[in-house]
């Protein structure tokens, strides 16, 4: 520990620890903008800036170390001066079309200006033009609105391991963007978006779907389904003020019916699903000499991350389509047959954390006879505009369930939206078909938690099942190599590419810089998770009366022919090798 004043009071810290850090971790609040927890610590903004009392220097206080009677001035008139200064220059070179930005009022550079009384901006800066892309089916960049902070080019390489970004040119031509400036849709980026859940301003944005939703609404020829998946109902409360890690799940649904929706659906039921096909599929590899470990194939991000780095492991992915995709098929067949609906008129909105969704659902491999299983992907911040829009009071709404039958499901599907909890969940229904019991021990505690990767040896009826969890495509990579290279052994991997699960998806509430030191989503939204499983009477997908019902009415049986014809898909090797 080293003894140290800040502001005239005397605190102790850690000697590793950096000035910001301790200032936070005593309640005082240092402007940042290119600061980002464990993510991105390279002093390049400017705006935390405090000055050494004895020497009079400026320091950046993100990467300045403490030490043995260091005195610091957070608020000096000299710190306050540099850090407006270093804002007025920041917005002179800025796209301030703040009222038509996605990001109003949830922007990190807009709150830093309010607090720091910018009533006006001395410096002219060039504002050369700087490029738009919109090419991609999931991800806007906007350059304009870009301040260079670099935390979504480190969330790409550092968290994700995908390098599909980095900084070009010099001086006021510099810019963020992908190699020999191609858009982001022509070089290997996965469409996860945690690009745009680090980014601190509207430089970064989902490719907005909402438009075609409210066309879809209005037309009196459309039979518009909305379907969430498990991660949205204990997040979307946030855009609503709600504290991070609340369930609404029953709000969730009622504003969905009141956006004009003629049936709500839930994923949930498609993750059942998914663990009927899944866990046969499973079986049947083990016992039958299949590829080898088997992976999951639900993250749409994680998959395209296979396809682009890794497609000798493409025979290893499940053919299971993802719990969205799964569901779409099964209204637009099961359901559409049921009720006597055209589905070429049914418009199927699915809702989620995610905006590898919005690639995923326009997939070639996803639809059949001229109608896609998906039509349009929301993200949790494109329901909750629309909410917004539609002047609905959120947070006064009454609880309301979900449409039968396929709204039904079990406390293994909701917690799919977790790192580990498809592994779980399968392992809840695998452990029963093995033994044939109704085993009581239902909460596999090895598979959970935020480590990167996760392994663990679950022994069912004799058979010893080697498994393993990674999330973040970076760890991902990890695992796989150490396959490649014969460390590991397993016989069942579950990938989930983004960092903490679905939960953290690139389509969720945005959680600035400064809260991130306070409070882990992740955490914060697993728990919230894992309490709604807790709350359902049944928490086992096999068991889901709801899913007995289709596979007599309906699929037949798990992995059989119907079900292989409309659940199952395959990949494509996208590496150009």
């Amino acid at each position: 520990m080293v003894s140290l004043k800040i502001d005239g009071r005397p605190v102790q810290a850690e000697e590793n620890m950096t000035i910001l850090e301790v200032c936070i971790q005593n309640g005082i609040k240092i402007p940042t903008l290119c600061n980002l927890k464990d993510i991105n610590n390279i002093g390049a903004c400017r705006m935390c800036l405090v000055e050494d009392a004895k020497s009079g220097r400026l320091q950046a206080s993100c990467v300045y170390p403490v030490s043995e009677g260091m005195e610091i001035l957070t608020a000096s008139p000299k710190v306050l001066q540099a850090r407006r200064s270093v804002l007025e220059l920041i917005l002179s070179d800025h796209d301030r079309s703040c009222l038509t930005c996605k990001r109003n009022k949830t922007c990190e550079l807009q709150n830093l200006a309010d607090e720091l009384g910018i009533v006006d901006i001395e410096f002219m800066g060039e504002n050369i033009p700087k490029t738009i892309d919109e090419l991609s089916p999931s991800i806007v960049r906007d350059n304009n609105k870009c301040i260079l902070c670099r935390r979504c080019v480190a969330a790409c390489e550092k968290t994700q391991g995908v390098y599909a970004i980095g900084m070009q040119n010099r001086g006021f031509k510099t810019q963020i963007g992908s190699v020999f400036e191609k858009s982001l849709n022509d070089v290997a980026c996965i469409n996860c978006g945690q690009c745009i859940a680090a980014c601190p301003t509207g430089a970064l944005t989902e490719k907005d779907a909402t438009a075609a939703v409210w066309a879809a609404l209005a037309d009196p020829n459309k039979y518009v389904v909305f379907q969430p998946a498990p991660a949205v109902r204990v997040a979307i409360g946030e855009e609503f003020g709600m504290p991070i890690g609340t369930r609404s799940t029953g709000k969730m649904v009622a504003a969905m019916r009141r956006l004009g929706a003629d049936k709500v659906f839930d994923v949930d039921f498609a993750a059942d699903l998914t663990i009927m096909e899944e866990g046969t599929e499973l079986l049947d590899r083990i016992k039958n000499g299949g590829v080898l470990p088997m992976i999951t194939s639900c993250s749409p991000g994680w998959v395209k991350y296979c396809e682009h780095f890794y497609p000798e492991f493409i025979p290893n992915l499940s053919t299971c389509k993802s719990p969205n995709q799964m569901q779409g098929a099964v209204t637009k067949t099961y359901f559409a047959e049921k009720n006597n609906l055209d589905p070429h008129n049914i418009f199927v909105v699915s809702v989620m954390p995610c905006t590898a969704k919005k690639f995923e659902i326009i997939r070639d491999e996803m639809g059949r006879d001229g109608y896609r299983d998906v039509d349009a992907n929301l993200t949790t911040r494109e329901l909750a505009r629309m909410i917004r829009q539609a002047g609905i009071d959120y947070i006064n709404l009454p609880d309301e369930d979900f449409d039968s039958i396929l709204g039904e499901s079990t406390g293994a599907a909701v917690i799919f939206g977790v790192t580990g909890g498809v592994m779980e969940a399968a392992l809840r229904t695998v452990a029963d078909i093995l033994t044939g019991e109704d085993l009581k021990n239902l909460e596999y505690t090895a598979v959970r938690g935020l480590e990167g990767i996760k392994e663990a040896t679950v022994s069912v009826a004799g058979m010893d099942i080697n498994v393993a969890i990674a999330h973040g495509t970076a760890n991902a990579g990890k695992l796989l190599e150490a396959i490649k290279r014969g460390e590991k052994t397993y016989h069942f991997i579950e990938i989930m590419g983004c960092p903490g699960g679905c939960v953290t998806g690139g389509g969720q509430p945005q959680v600035d810089a400064r809260t991130r030191y306070f409070v882990d989503p992740r955490a914060a939204r697993a728990a919230a998770t894992y309490s709604e499983d807790e709350s359902k009477v049944i928490r086992k997908s096999h068991q889901n009366p709801a899913i007995k019902t289709i596979y007599a009415e309906f699929l037949g049986e798990p992995c059989g022919h119907k079900s292989h014809e409309l659940l199952h898909t395959h990949y494509v090797d996208r590496s150009g090798k």
